[in-house]
């Protein structure tokens, strides 16, 4: 399914018995390096996907937002502006729920709206169709605000509506590529002060394959927050404020104050954010070899310290890995699930997309559905 405004528009017509005022778009992303470091303050390197939310507004004379999604028909919800906007069912209106409160809690001028959403990014496959849906909300409630909102301040509002409505402890990273993506680079995001390093991407003789292996995750079951203490506790036993601010030997050296889980959970991210910072030198340089190589040497670090893999995804990266063109492969988002992504020359991409595809049916017994991106524009207006 492939998102289109003019159908939006129409489907919003239907819907509220006028035409939309106007339509914004916010991108899925996948992240090529740098996983579960953001919330250990590190560096990941993602880029938009030519996947994204629409969502079609108008505003009303009321002080009610009402909110239709075209993934959930029959689920529409509404809250009021002069209320306490509380979290509640269905429960994908509590992204833009979220958003709205902290849009409200900062001083923003909202007015009443109608909006209507759609999107082919894959829900729970770890391409941060939340996030999405998130910035495209916050755009579109902004509209009428005359006063411009600092793209990371904004990803920090949209981050904290996924903490407190969804229950997600996600890192920054997913609403900062939405709304920082710049197409044909990647974005090297420092998510300890939020600089940002715009990396260039834009060789048309490669692309990115993702791979969904339709197992779906959540996030909100406790595997991704168990981590994510696990990370901070072994900050602290190391003696560091967040494992950024360590390295191998400080990892090695600590090794006998922390749980097995917790010399893991700090050798990941130590040796991923190395890893990541090396990814961005051979990007640069057009070494695609060595990327692939870093992207390979993050998987194995995501499957055996950090836990995060599956047989799926595993085996989508064991299919490329003899593939001739395919540079690299790793699981992309969250993990428990979702995606893998492939590092692929362009002329060899159908190839090994097909190869892929056809291994991983055999084995599983239904379909991988694969598609190529490239880097692609962050959220905005859609005309």
């Amino acid at each position: 399914m492939s998102t289109s405004a003019g159908d939006l528009k129409e489907r919003f017509e239907e819907k509220f018995d006028r035409p939309p005022a106007g339509v914004v778009q916010a991108p899925g992303r996948v992240n090529l390096i740098g996983e579960h470091t953001d919330y250990n303050d590190g560096f990941v390197l993602p880029i938009a996907i030519e996947r994204r939310t629409l969502a079609a507004y108008a505003p009303r004379e009321d002080r009610t937002v009402r909110l239709a999604s075209r993934q959930a028909p029959g689920e529409d919800a509404s809250f009021n502006l002069d209320g306490t906007i509380a979290k509640g069912e269905p429960k994908w209106a509590n992204y833009p729920r979220g958003v709205a409160a902290g849009l409200m809690a900062r001083g923003a001028e909202l007015v009443g709206l109608d909006i209507i959403f759609d999107s082919d990014v894959p829900i729970g496959g770890g391409l941060s169709s939340s996030a999405s849906l998130e910035v495209a909300a916050a755009l579109a409630m902004l509209s009428a605000d005359a006063e411009r909102i600092d793209d990371y301040e904004l990803a920090l509002l949209c981050q904290r509506a996924e903490h407190e409505y969804a229950g997600t402890p996600c890192g920054v990273m997913d609403q900062s590529i939405a709304i920082m993506a710049r197409p044909g680079r990647a974005l090297l995001l420092d998510c300890r002060d939020g600089t940002t390093k715009q990396v260039r991407f834009d060789d048309t003789g490669v692309v990115i394959l993702v791979a969904d292996t339709k197992v779906k995750h959540d996030l909100t079951d406790g595997g991704y927050a168990a981590r994510r203490e696990q990370c901070y506790a072994a900050a602290e036993k190391i003696g560091v404020k967040m494992l950024r601010d360590a390295d191998e030997a400080a990892v090695s050296a600590s090794a006998d104050k922390l749980s097995e889980k917790e010399l893991m959970r700090a050798r990941h991210v130590v040796g991923e954010i190395a890893r990541t910072l090396k990814a961005v030198d051979a990007l640069e340089a057009g070494d695609y070899t060595t990327f692939g190589e870093l992207m390979y040497g993050s998987h194995a670090s995501l499957r055996d310290d950090y836990e995060v893999t599956c047989a799926e995804l595993d085996e989508i990266v064991e299919l490329a890995r003899p593939l001739q063109g395919a540079y690299g492969a790793r699981m992309t988002g969250g993990g428990f699930g979702g995606c893998a992504i492939i590092l692929a020359r362009a002329d060899r991409a159908g190839e090994i997309g097909r190869v892929v595809g056809e291994g991983y049916e055999a084995k599983f017994g239904h379909p991988c559905a694969i598609f190529a991106t490239r880097a692609a524009a962050g959220a905005g207006p859609v005309g």
